[in-house]
């Protein structure tokens, strides 16, 4: 029998002694109301007679008196008063197709208020009993400030499931006012679950004003949900189906390729992101920190990013030369691989953290600076390609010695685990796998051996005992859903796929999907943020750069599968919002008032075209690590992403994941195909002088710009169909 407290003891008891005020049938779901004195219900009747209750309004210390309820079969609207205050629920059923409920509901409080406690809004019942004799499954939560989100599973009685959103963007002005926190509002301990509001310490609820204190969206099921493949393939597809039925906020659009070259101007000019060592210039890791030996990673995550963006310019700088002259030096005799530090600094090590010691290395540090050599390799770069041929073999040793199972740091020399486990039973890094059979795929392609692929199968079959707890850190799970798609694609072997979509599903678990507008988050756009691991308490610029990168990948690599519709509307929808909102992560578009004044590592110059590594939402300042000169990649990955050159004149831009478009005489074909319901941005820039003068079609009908002026003709496009802009 689970504990429960008296806000929820006497709740079904309480409903059942109340008199019906409204009922309402959706699909093969009915919805009843009633009011039990200190709270207003909705009680879910599923099918099988399964029951659950959601508590739309609580009175709090006092208890309600319904003043209006109007009902128009679209809109149920409930007006309630109490001693402290009047409070309004809209109720409404979005989605004609699925059994969505949505109820909303504002506050105004007669006299300024503290709030000490607020009860949960999920309350399963029984058909006979009480509600601490029921049982459940939670399958995933909100943590920090990632989505309100509760998908659980009722298994006694054996109701069904449901998925809870709560969006947190409509608490915003409560949380602005009461200088509260929407993070880790949506959870509980069963059977008091769901969204609690935050409690009021420091400032009051102010009177005569309305607060929006819930907006609440809930889709019911019948089944319940036990395996991890059903768990991934509800969850993603639930999440579209309120995301479709959610305001989204306004798109910004940011001109990256001016972005970019402000920031090859700063990094390549600025004293502060580099050192030198035997006369070789070497990236710092963060602006003005000249103590660190230079790291091997830093450089490759520059590297790599900025050789696509040559490439799109087709114009050669320096900085590349620079980079690749020195990463030999990384190369480490002792073990025949190259090592995250410059051997020949290792004394300079401070020891000051964990993997700031000689031969002391974090598992995913092995593996990424490799990657991105290999892809160097890829491109024709001989430098590059010789480092890899030369560390690959040490790398497959060491995930010999692990059995593909990665501890968080280990002696590079020895093998000795130095820090076995991120936090006691959660094991290593989980997702290093996936990092390890990405990189041996690349090496792969690039050498035909078949050694390579077979690594690539070993490590990627460990990770389907993980389930939806698989991110360890995002750009790595965002890498392993990309190589299991491609395992998929080469072997048939459905077992790539489902796991593919476990990687998706622990990436968009992970992500913020509503817009903190209170405290400093109101300053820039921060909805789908993702965070770069399960409990960061802030998004990181160098791994938002590299999941949007490896998602854009995924999806051009999904072309021809037949992968599940919600990946078809997410990934999208995600790159969407990544080209929109990543930009703020350049402090010269951020109010100065919102940077910290104490810098864990270096310094922050606000002026400066080099990214923040942490941005916080809320009332936290952003920039408490640093300024992170390996994030500098950011514009010179998403250029030639979302930017198609026409001519010397014009550029063509979309904020979609786009694969190699067809150019035919003066014509550009962009084929897209997600979801039809979608909306997304074209825009056509002119770069020079002359006018445009560009027709646009999207399954051959004629667009018309629903903006324009003499630089540039913005499109709104569907998410399917073929594009062709003609000149």
């Amino acid at each position: 029998m689970q504990t429960v407290t008296p806000w929820s003891a006497t709740a079904q008891e309480d409903i059942e002694n109340s008199e019906l005020l409204l009922e309402r049938k959706i699909l093969d779901y009915t919805y009843q109301f009633y009011n039990t004195g200190d709270s207003l219900w909705i009680v879910a009747l599923l099918p099988k007679n399964g029951k659950i209750a959601f508590r739309a309004a609580f009175a709090m210390n006092s208890c309600f008196e319904i003043t209006n309820l109007f009902d128009d079969e679209e809109m149920i609207v409930i007006q309630l008063n109490s001693k402290l205050g009047s409070y309004e629920v809209r109720v409404d059923f979005p989605d004609a197709a699925t059994p969505i409920l949505h109820y909303i509901t504002t506050f105004t409080a007669n006299t300024a208020l503290m709030i000490p406690f607020w009860p949960r809004d999920i309350m399963p019942l029984t058909q006979n009993g009480s509600v601490e004799n029921t049982t459940g499954t939670i399958h995933m939560e909100q943590f920090g400030s990632r989505s309100g989100i509760l998908f659980a599973s009722i298994t006694k009685p054996k109701t069904g499931s449901f998925f809870y959103f709560q969006n947190l963007t409509s608490l915003s002005e409560y949380c602005e006012a009461t200088q509260t926190e929407s993070k880790n509002t949506v959870g509980g301990t069963w059977p008091e679950i769901g969204f609690q509001l935050p409690a009021t310490d420091k400032l009051p609820l102010p009177s005569g004003k309305p607060f929006t204190i819930s907006d609440a969206y809930v889709v019911l099921e019948t089944e319940i949900i036990k395996e991890t493949s059903a768990v991934c393939e509800h969850f993603l597809d639930n999440l579209v189906k309120i995301y479709k039925v959610l305001q989204q906020p306004r798109i910004e659009y940011h001109d990256w390729p001016e972005i970019a070259q402000k920031v090859l101007t700063d990094l390549y000019h600025n004293k502060g992101a580099w050192t030198q060592t035997k006369g070789i210039p070497y990236l710092n890791a963060y602006l003005c920190d000249y103590e660190t030996p230079a790291e091997s990673m830093v450089q490759l995550a520059v590297l790599g990013p900025f050789k696509e963006y040559e490439k799109w310019t087709s114009e050669k700088h320096p900085l590349y030369t620079d980079l690749i002259t020195g990463l030999p030096a990384f190369y480490d005799p002792k073990i025949n691989c190259i090592n995250r530090w410059l051997p020949a600094l290792a004394d300079k090590l401070d020891q000051s953290e964990e993997q700031k010691k000689e031969m002391v290395m974090d598992s995913w540090y092995l593996h990424h600076p490799l990657m991105n050599l290999t892809r160097l390799a890829l491109h024709g770069d001989k430098t590059a390609e010789k480092l890899v041929l030369d560390s690959i073999d040490y790398v497959i040793k060491v995930a010999h010695h692990f059995k593909y199972s990665w501890p968080v740091f280990y002696n590079m020399e020895t093998l000795d685990i130095i820090k076995a486990e991120t936090a006691p039973g959660k094991g290593g890094e989980n997702d290093v796998a996936g990092s390890y059979a990405h990189l041996m795929l690349l090496v792969y392609k690039l050498t035909k051996e078949k050694r390579y692929f077979n690594e690539a199968e070993k490590a990627a079959k460990k990770l389907e005992a993980l389930g939806v707890e698989v991110l360890y850190q995002a750009n790595n799970t965002a890498f392993a859903a990309g190589v299991l798609l491609e395992l998929y694609k080469i072997t048939g072997k459905k077992l790539y796929l489902d796991i593919s979509y476990t990687c998706l599903t622990g990436l968009f678990k992970n992500i913020q999907l509503y817009d903190c507008k209170y405290g400093y988050g109101k300053n820039y756009t921060n909805f789908f943020s993702i965070f770069p691991l399960n409990d960061a308490p802030y998004t990181a610029a160098y791994e938002e750069l590299e999941v949007y990168a490896a998602l854009s990948e995924y999806y051009i690599q999904a072309k021809d599968v037949d992968i599940l519709p919600s990946i078809r509307t997410l990934i999208p929808e995600f790159i969407k919002y990544a080209v929109n909102r990543i930009a703020y992560y350049y402090p010269p578009l951020l109010p100065k008032e919102m940077l910290s004044e104490e810098v864990k590592t270096g310094e922050i110059q606000a002026d400066l075209w080099v990214p923040l590594e942490d941005l916080y939402n809320g009332w936290e300042k952003s920039g408490q690590v640093g300024q992170e000169v390996y994030g500098a990649g950011m514009a010179f990955g998403i250029v030639p992403r979302q930017y198609i050159k026409i001519d010397e004149d014009f550029l063509l831009f979309i904020d979609y994941p786009i694969a190699q478009p067809t150019k035919r005489g003066k014509s550009v074909t962009i084929k897209i195909d997600g979801d039809k319901d979608m909306i997304y941005n074209l825009k056509i820039i002119k770069t020079k002088d002359h006018k445009i003068q560009m027709k646009v079609f999207q399954n051959k009908e004629a667009l018309t710009p629903f903006k324009k002026n003499l630089k540039i003709h913005e499109y709104k496009i569907s998410g399917k169909g073929s594009i062709k802009v003609q000149w």
